[in-house]
């Protein structure tokens, strides 16, 4: 056999290692039991904002829910400045503060186990891992969002809500904020091979992103403005009920665009340093 051929038969291709490092990660993902709880979560979310939130009504009124609108459950009537009015935030934005909770538990697992020992004592790219991370934490996330659409629908027909919207707007507002997942999944796999040796830290850092607070601290700061919706938090923020295919469109060039840099970055940080 050449050495061509060896070289060969010792470096699969992209494609392939990623294949295979998907077919892991899937795997042991179907078989997480947190997998299958943060999906119930998820769907269980928009019923709770229904039911447990709503402003006073005057002179001792009942109180009114804060959506009178199911589909405000799911994105918000305008591009979403959250320095405004942070409870417009309480839609299916707050997905992407349980995905990244997901994350944490699914690569914390992989450092408690050893897996990653072993991964990376054979020929394993990290460039291969956060890709494979990333991907998985995406599909986790775009699951999230599809339990939480059929929760809200079922909790505004509880709710008694008006379901009135244009219909084209809302797919591109769902379509947008599912797109997102891989950025925003690319980011906590980021921010997890940072904190990787503290699964507690790992874990709050995910959450206080995912809430918006650093951007609603620049908000304060720089003030509202379309920069800081669409690129500094994500367009998840950006896609409401008025979206359309720019929206989309805008969406999946921030998401790629934070899947590009993140995955970058972990992959720099995990081949400079130790990582087991």
């Amino acid at each position: 056999m050449t050495a061509a051929h060896e070289l060969k038969f010792e470096s699969p291709g992209f494609f392939k290692r990623i294949k295979g490092m998907l077919g892991v990660d899937f795997y042991r993902l179907f078989h997480t039991p947190m997998f299958y709880i943060f999906i119930a979560i998820a769907a269980i979310i928009p019923a709770m904002i229904v039911s447990m939130t709503g402003t006073a009504g005057a002179d001792g009124a009942a109180v009114q829910p804060m959506y009178q609108n199911a589909w405000n459950i799911v994105a918000a009537d305008s591009p979403l400045y959250v320095i405004s009015d942070i409870g417009e935030y309480a839609n299916m934005n707050m997905v992407f503060i349980f995905g990244g909770i997901m994350v944490s538990i699914f690569i914390g697992h992989d450092y408690q186990c050893g897996y990653v020992k072993q991964l990376f004592t054979t020929h394993a790219k990290k460039r291969d891992y956060m890709i494979s991370k990333s991907l998985t934490g995406a599909f986790s996330m775009a699951c999230m969002c599809v339990t939480y659409l059929i929760g809200g629908i079922v909790g505004g027909m509880f709710a008694g809500l008006s379901f009135k919207v244009n219909v084209g707007s809302l797919v591109f507002a769902i379509l947008g904020k599912m797109v997102m997942s891989l950025g925003w999944a690319s980011l906590y796999a980021f921010l997890n091979v940072i904190f990787r040796r503290y699964f507690g830290i790992s874990v709050a850092s995910c959450f206080f992103i995912g809430t918006g607070i650093p951007v609603i601290g620049a908000a304060a700061v720089i003030g509202n403005n379309s920069l800081l919706n669409v690129f500094l938090y994500g367009s998840s923020v950006y896609a409401c009920l008025g979206s359309n295919i720019v929206t989309l469109g805008v969406c999946a060039v921030v998401s790629a665009a934070w899947a590009v840099i993140y995955n970058l970055l972990g992959s720099v940080l995990l081949s400079r340093c130790d990582v087991y």
